[in-house]
């Protein structure tokens, strides 16, 4: 829950950065990822020091963020697992790097010496997983037609990324064809590329006292979202949304009694009284009661990852036709 291995790789890499960038700017050709000199000279150390610090701090920036956003995946998954991904990644990522770079001189005649420097290999592999496992959730629209989901703003982070170098889209590439691999576990490569136990025992003890935080005892937590930061901001959203339901409820009774109204609820049933007496009264006959439609059991873990109960997440997709994102949207708001 404390993501001591997401906080470590936003700190320290940073940290690094914005000194050699500042104050030790002669060490930087250090860890510049020289591809030249890997091949040349035989420096392999470069695979290890050019790709591990950004030395522009744009990209330490963006991919800052992008860690942060992706901490998600340690808390779901622990840190060692999230770990061997990281390694995995890193790993698969230096090999495709030097592919790549051969079939660009292969096939465009471009011969490119340097890539840019920084631990972006393994950030741009974690779209994989998170454009596999988090759910879509629409948050609006912006001119009635785009429409802005909870992970807009990860992937607008990861297109700036994409765009602060001239040969970074290798990078991109080989991250996302690593990521592929080993998320896909082609080959079994997530039982070669995995942290040792006794590797994650030494690291949880030497860096979980230090990056841990305490988590806040105020709070209550609700059964919501995946996150204590999810459950924070729908928590808030929710005392927002209860004062405005409040209104559109008194709205709705008037024009009910007026006869202007359509009862929805008799249509589309609310989760949370699907039970009640007036939906009993006007339920069908066994007779006109179609055939129930069946529920995908990979939407519905992906629904009780998010806080939702297994009878909430199948009443939820067999209404929405196993949509996942309109059932994600009725359990929230319902």
């Amino acid at each position: 829950d404390k993501a001591p291995l997401s906080k470590s790789l936003l700190l320290v890499p940073s940290a690094i950065s914005i000194l050699l960038t500042l104050l030790f700017q002669h060490y930087q050709k250090f860890f510049a990822y020289n591809l030249q000199a890997i091949k040349e000279d035989f420096q392999i150390w470069r695979l290890a020091c050019g790709r591990a610090i950004c030395l522009d701090l744009k990209d330490t920036f963006c991919s800052s963020l992008l860690i942060y956003n992706f901490r998600i995946f340690e808390r779901r998954y622990g840190s060692r697992k999230f770990s061997s991904f990281l390694l995995g990644a890193w790993m698969l990522s230096a090999l495709f790097d030097l592919l790549l770079v051969e079939v660009a001189q292969y096939i465009f005649g471009i011969t490119i010496n340097s890539l840019p420097s920084g631990f972006l290999g393994p950030v741009f592999a974690l779209f994989v997983p998170f454009y596999c496992s988090i759910p879509r959730v629409q948050v609006t629209q912006v001119l009635g037609h785009f429409s802005i989901t909870n992970k807009t703003l990860v992937y607008i982070l990861g297109l700036q990324l994409l765009t602060s170098g001239s040969y970074i889209w290798i990078l991109a590439l080989s991250g996302l064809i690593s990521g592929i691999c080993y998320n896909s576990s082609i080959l079994k490569v997530h039982r070669i590329l995995c942290v040792p136990s006794w590797v994650a025992k030494i690291f949880s003890w030497t860096l979980e006292p230090i990056f841990s935080s305490a988590e806040p005892t105020n709070e209550i937590r609700v059964g919501m979202g995946a996150t204590v930061d999810i459950q924070r901001q729908q928590r808030m959203e929710l005392l927002d949304r209860q004062i405005m339901m409040s209104q559109v409820a008194q709205m709705r009774r008037q024009r009910q009694q007026q006869g202007g109204m359509i009862n929805w609820n008799r249509l589309f049933p609310p989760l949370r009284h699907r039970h009640n007496a007036n939906y009993q009264d006007h339920r069908p006959s066994d007779q006109d009661t179609p055939p129930p439609t069946e529920v995908s059991e990979e939407q519905v873990a992906r629904l009780m990852e998010m806080g939702f109960s297994r009878g909430d997440a199948l009443e939820a997709l067999r209404a929405s036709n196993n949509d996942l994102n309109v059932a994600t949207n009725f359990l929230l708001q319902h």
